[in-house]
């Protein structure tokens, strides 16, 4: 791509960015538990008058972590057991889960939270010269995609912008321009316009294979955009959007509560002529002598020392904080830990708490399937395959029934497949494992009776295994 051209596809692209970085930053701070009112400025402050007031001198900013709650909540709900893949063959689903890795709970975990916060997250996907099919988990407000016109929204490239820094420590933007074929590179100083920018020769560091003649351009054979979504919902919305005025009114609400109670005491002295020199002598005085001194002004001077009671509204306070946190948890669609009532309540019926937060994750479940089919083909191009239809195993993390589901498991031996039970059964964690166990074991046994003499009937002369 020539200089220019980048300049203006670069230019066009990130100015329509900003608005999707601040409200990701938004959601990730609100995760982060930085909520709007901790950069609130003083309240009491505004005039000389008010600042001066030593009635209302606290100014508390205390931010609650509902938000961070609800998306640690569908974040453990759906990937603590993160998805299973079967391909339809035993060597390549074993090669997918090597390739998948140790971390790949972790990082499917860290898609759910980048897709709350934003809207969307991104994974990218490389072949690595040591490690071979590596991916990494890639910030969303970094990706600017380029969507096909189409009614399929083809992905047809993707601009990547991030921020470095050189071996002499100045700053510098990064424009990495991937699309089906190639990435090219480039930057500018974080001080510079985009008349700047040049080419940024990158890849010799990282890469040797697909690299050209220019070391700011390599290719590559995937055939795609090496990137993938992962949206939070059907309509790409963040999780905070549905919350962040009942939390902020939550934060103010509790926090102007405290306020009061440092700033007014149940009970006020009112001094009237009082005699003395000041508080201190009034406080001794008061111990002391169990009286003070007062100028009297003659017949109906109302010299002397009064009280002034003042009352918080603590039951409309209350009751506000109830009804919006109850508000946070509704259309948040999330599990109050605080919800009463629920401890006789039998683990069947528990799961009707899971109600609101089933119907969300189903929809982030529709979008992330998309998403990780998309990756498991991967991993199988990489190693010269091609996966048709791939199905994929959910396991929801939440209260149940471990006895009803060995019980159902147990009635379907004969009606469906074998491999089928193991995935359903509460105390297999992998299938495929299981099924090589119990082939293991069975043999074992087969032959230590054989070495006692005795005839086992084959599973063919109706010989049965219970699961």
């Amino acid at each position: 791509m020539e200089i220019e051209a980048a300049k203006k596809l670069i230019n066009r692209h990130v100015q329509g960015h900003a608005d999707f970085m601040s409200r990701a930053a938004e959601g990730d701070r609100y995760y982060r538990v930085k909520n709007d009112i901790i950069y609130r400025p003083p309240k009491h402050r505004e005039t000389e008058q008010e600042a001066g007031n030593p009635l209302r001198s606290a100014d508390n900013k205390i931010p609650f972590s509902f938000y961070q709650l609800l998306v640690n909540q569908k974040a453990g709900y759906m990937f603590t057991a993160p998805p299973l893949f079967d391909v339809g063959n035993d060597g390549l689903n074993k090669t997918v889960a090597e390739d998948l890795g140790d971390r790949y709970a972790q990082k499917v975990k860290e898609l759910c939270i980048n897709a709350s916060n934003a809207g969307v997250a991104w994974l990218h996907y490389w072949l690595d010269e040591a490690e071979g099919f590596a991916y990494g988990v890639v910030p969303s407000y970094q990706i600017i995609p380029v969507w096909s016109r189409k009614l399929d929204k083809k992905l047809l490239a993707v601009l990547r912008v991030y921020t470095d820094f050189d071996e002499n420590g100045d700053e510098w933007d990064i424009y990495e321009y991937w699309t089906d074929t190639v990435c090219e590179a480039f930057r500018k100083r974080g001080s510079e316009t985009f008349d700047g920018l040049t080419y940024y020769p990158m890849f010799t560091d990282f890469y040797t294979a697909g690299l050209t003649d220019a070391d700011y351009r390599l290719l590559h054979n995937w055939g795609r955009v090496p990137f993938i979504p992962f949206f939070n919902n059907n309509i790409a919305t963040r999780d905070l959007d549905a919350v962040k005025g009942l939390i902020d009114t939550y934060d103010k609400t509790f926090s102007g509560f405290v306020d009061d109670l440092e700033d007014i005491q149940e009970v006020i002295l009112v001094l009237t002529n009082y005699g003395g020199q000041d508080m201190k002598q009034f406080l001794s005085d008061l111990k002391y002598y169990k009286s003070i001194q007062v100028d009297s002004a003659g017949d109906g001077d109302r010299s002397g020392v009064s009280t002034l009671n003042i009352d918080i509204p603590v039951e409309a306070r209350d009751k506000l904080l109830e009804l919006t946190r109850k508000a946070i948890f509704d259309t948040g669609q999330g599990i109050d830990p605080q919800q009463q009532g629920i401890d006789s309540t039998s683990g069947e019926a528990m799961k009707f708490l899971y109600a609101l937060l089933e119907i969300k994750a189903g929809l982030m479940e529709t979008e992330f399937r998309i998403g990780l089919a998309e990756l498991v083909r991967a991993i199988c191009r990489a190693h010269g395959q091609e996966a048709g239809q791939i199905i994929q195993t959910w396991t929801r993390t939440s209260i149940r029934n471990d006895a009803e589901l060995a019980g159902m498991c147990k009635n379907s031996v004969g009606i469906v497949s074998k491999k089928t039970i193991l995935k359903n059964h509460p105390f297999v964690e992998d299938a495929e494992k299981e099924l090589e166990q119990i082939e293991k074991e069975t043999r074992e046994e087969m032959e230590t009776m054989n070495s006692y003499g005795i005839d086992l009937p084959s599973a063919d002369e109706g010989g049965e295994e219970d699961v």
